[in-house]
Formats: C-alpha cells, structure tokens, sequence
C-alpha cells in the first residue's frame, strides 16, 4: 500500500506541473488563460518591481538551493529518497502558480508590432522556444526529470539508478537547450511591456546563474567527461567553438 500511495503522491506531483507548466506558456504569451502577464490591477511601478521580483525570487531560490546534492542528503534524511524530486517538482509549481495569481502587470509598452507576418512570426518563435523546452526534458528523460520514474520504480520494488549522461541531439549543439528554449520563449514576444521585460530580463539572469551552479555539480559527478564537453560545445547560444 505504501508504494502505491508514493507512486500516486508522484502521480499527482507530475499532473499539478503538467498543469502549471501549460498555465505558464499562456502567461507570459497573453493568451487563453484567465490571467495572462499584463492582465489584473495596475499598481505603482515601485511597487510592482518590488513585488515581481520578490516572486521570481523566491522560484530561483527554492529552484536553485532544492537542486544542490548536499540539500538533497539532508532533505532525504527527512522525506523518503524516491519521492524527493516529486516534492521538488510539487513546490517548484507552487511558487509558479503564486507567482500568476500575484503578479502586477506593467502595461507600458517598449515595442509593440502589429503587422500580421511579423506578429505571428515572433509568436511562432516563442512557441519553438516552448517545443525546444519540452523535447529537451525527453531527451534527457522527461520521467525522470519530473520524478515520475522514480516513484514507478519503486512501485515496482526496483532499485533507482542514476541515468548516465548522453550528448545526443540537441545537446551536440549547446549544453543547455532547455533553458535556450525558455530564453527564447520569453524574449520573442510582439508585444514587450515593462512587466514581460523585467520578468525576460531577471528570469534570464537566473538562468545563467544557475547554469554555473548546475555545470559545477555536473563537474564533480561526470569529471573529465564534462569538462571535455564543455570545451566542445558552446554553453547556449548554437555558435560552433572558436568561432565567436
């Protein structure tokens, strides 16, 4: 019964970021849900800047600190080990679903484009980005990702094992295409307002903090093997090494 209720507690963790994770793409593209980046009440601009950053804030760190292997041998001391990543994910899409119910539109707008081919073309860019993120965390299974296959291991009584580490596809280009699509989801956008630009601008600086923490933790797991990879290919924008 155990394992049953800890596959269904992963089950329900995976639904509730399926569902936050779709929620997010029609956020911050104004689009189909009830409330999209620039929708709801406007406030100050001191105030707004101090609210959305204070929210983006408290994602990175919950994101970045939950992600490091010292917090998680001590979080597993606490929580069983196959349900850490589910918690993880669970979380994550919490401070994500806070973060659309409480965010403060700022409406001014920096460009704003109108004609149809380069409107659709721009949103037909920002969705690539969204496809990029998505067909990413399969390549590097999705399951697993999002603890899913660690919860049906264990419902199964078999044994996790880490996955090892394959450059193929996407990841024979840059090092990191997930967070190349997020950049580009959020940075091609026909309408750039105040509230898109702060939210683009503090997400991608998180990014790339992030990718030093996540390669250094790479480094110590993989060794040589990573550092050779990281020689060869560049870390996220698709320029082949040595030529810019």
């Amino acid at each position: 019964m155990g394992r049953v209720i800890t596959f269904i507690y992963g089950l329900i963790c995976y639904l509730a970021f399926f569902g936050t994770i779709l929620y997010a793409i029609g956020f911050i593209e104004n689009m189909v849900v009830w409330k999209g980046i620039d929708d709801g009440t406007i406030g100050s601009t001191g105030q707004s800047i101090l609210i959305n950053v204070l929210l983006l804030g408290a994602f990175a760190l919950q994101h970045s600190i939950m992600a490091r292997p010292a917090f998680k041998v001590w979080w597993t001391k606490i929580i069983p080990k196959q349900i850490e990543r589910s918690t993880y994910v669970l979380l994550s899409s919490g401070l994500l679903c806070l973060m659309f119910w409480q965010w403060r539109p700022m409406t001014t707008a920096l460009w704003s484009i109108d004609q149809p081919i380069l409107k659709h073309g721009l949103h037909g860019i920002s969705f690539l980005g969204w496809a990029m993120v998505f067909y990413s965390t399969f390549i590097i299974n999705h399951f697993d990702l999002f603890g899913m296959r660690q919860v049906f291991l264990y419902l199964k009584g078999k044994e996790y094992t880490d996955l090892k580490y394959a450059e193929r596809s996407l990841y024979k280009v840059v090092r990191h295409p997930l967070y190349l699509g997020f950049i580009t989801a959020f940075w091609f956008a026909p309408t750039m307002t105040q509230g898109h630009l702060l939210f683009a601008a503090v997400t991608t600086a998180y990014i790339l903090v992030a990718i030093q923490l996540e390669e250094r933790d790479l480094i110590k797991g993989l060794g040589q093997d990573y550092v050779d990879y990281r020689k060869r290919i560049p870390m996220i924008l698709p320029i082949p090494k040595g030529k810019g």
